[in-house]
């Protein structure tokens, strides 16, 4: 591309073009695995929607691959910068345009942080439900576009259970809105829903209306529960989901988790144990269900246990991933499997874990079967590689119960190969028509997601 088009591009937007390398390196990386193959030749800082649509018809016209990417914090390589590629930043589109107790809604730009969003509607008495532990760094637009789950899925399901309705930018430019702010809504097609959890491969996000719910009643109650053995972990796990008593949060931690954690930050979990539970119930029954869980889980051979009225058990589970990449533990995945496959889930990862020799760590929220494995690997390309072969035994063993090859980190490009491992060719192509419809040129995220 000759500099010509590029100055266009700067004549636009002027100041929020970035062409330098090294204000562009910043931007070409995700918090992945997967590396840039060569450098991007731009960085648009938008601001507004019309940064978006102004860069995307652009790159339409140019035939630029285009890149998106809000905080950076997203694990399956989607936001990834391409050789010679356009990359659109979100991350100064980060206001809380309106929150609206009467219909309990909120509308944000893209590059809201999801707890920002949450401590803003707690002041209104309600509160934003999706959780991921990334909830401090991550964005709104982000959580939607990978259909992020997190600590609180097992209660309020996720993302996509919450978008009223988004504002999002085609890739050649045009701005589209779907949904609205009324409960039901039948007309047309289900748009927010097929873009959502779409991984930026069907258009840009840039704005959204959100579903909000009401802060429960009293203080909320953390408990714990550690097993002997997995296997009775799980079947606890199943017998609470299935049970009176509702956990907000339900997470399964592994003998090695605990370990890396409580070396990495002390926060009182007890060490040696093959498994411990950590959750929290909330509302005026806190108290109850707390202790009506321990019952169940001393009913299926947990070994210890305690009810805390503070976040320290959870605050350790939320410092999972920085623990684990500080031990070398850093090759990730996040199956799911039915929950009541949880325990042969855990047990097949240990007996994957030696067949390769690898220390494997994982970590699950437990009350939907979604389980983040992470694998130690060295530093160097071979190390890699050999951590990628252990993932892939451990998402053939999830598709071998009956699960999924992600439950809420997307496909990226760090997945991408096993697409194919879940779905039929007939959903793929499929997917494939949606995409080229809506981008017939293929700038828009190509070759990650679908």
């Amino acid at each position: 591309m000759g500099s010509t088009a590029l100055d266009d591009l700067s004549e636009r937007l002027g100041a929020a073009v970035l062409t330098d390398p090294e204000a562009i390196a910043p931007y070409a990386r995700d918090t992945s695995r997967a590396a840039p193959e060569g450098e991007p030749i731009a960085v648009v800082l938008a601001a507004s929607t019309e940064d978006v649509s102004a860069a995307l018809a652009w790159a339409s016209a140019q035939g630029v691959r285009v890149s998106v990417r809000g905080a950076g914090t997203g694990l399956a390589g989607g936001a990834v910068g391409y050789p010679g590629g356009l990359v659109i930043s979100l991350a100064g589109m980060n206001q809380i345009i309106t929150i609206d107790p009467a219909n309990r809604l909120a509308e944000v730009e893209a590059g809201v942080i999801t707890a920002d969003l949450d401590r803003a509607a707690q002041e209104h008495g309600l509160f934003f439900p999706p959780d991921p532990a990334s909830a401090r760094i991550s964005t709104v637009g982000g959580n939607i576009a990978t259909n992020a789950g997190g600590l609180r899925c097992v209660a309020h399901g996720v993302t996509t259970d919450s978008v009223a309705g988004l504002e999002i930018v085609l890739a050649d430019g045009r701005i589209m809105r779907t949904g609205g702010r009324t409960i039901k809504d039948v007309t047309g097609l289900d748009l927010t829903s097929l873009f959502t959890g779409s991984e930026g491969t069907l258009g840009v996000i840039t704005r959204a209306t959100v579903r909000l719910k009401p802060v429960p009643e009293g203080a909320p109650r953390t408990f714990r529960a550690s097993f002997a053995k997995i296997e009775d972990a799980g079947a606890a796990v199943a017998a609470i989901v299935s049970g009176p008593a509702k956990p907000e949060v339900l997470e399964l931690l592994d003998a090695l988790s605990v370990e890396i954690i409580e070396s990495f930050h002390p926060s009182g979990l007890p060490v040696g144990d093959a498994a411990i539970l950590v959750g929290q119930t909330v509302g005026p029954r806190a108290e109850a269900d707390a202790a009506a869980i321990l019952e169940v889980c001393a009913a299926h051979g947990s070994v210890a246990s305690e009810i805390s009225e503070t976040d320290t058990l959870l605050e350790a589970r939320r410092l999972s991933n920085p623990a684990l990449n500080a031990r070398g533990l850093r090759v990730s995945c996040d199956v799911g499997v039915p929950i009541a496959a949880l325990a042969e889930m855990f047990l097949g990862v240990e007996a994957v874990a030696r067949d390769h020799g690898r220390r494997v760590s994982t970590v699950a929220h437990a009350g939907d079967g979604n389980l983040h494995c992470t694998v130690e690997a060295g530093e160097s390309a071979d190390e890699y590689a050999a951590a990628e072969t252990v993932i892939d035994d451990i998402t053939r063993l999830a598709l071998s119960l009956h699960g999924t090859v992600t439950g809420e980190h997307g496909i990226g490009s760090v997945k991408r190969h096993e697409l194919a491992w879940q779905l039929d060719q007939t959903a793929i192509d499929v997917q494939r028509a949606i995409k080229h419809a809506l981008d017939p040129s293929g700038i828009l995220t190509p070759d990650r997601g679908i």
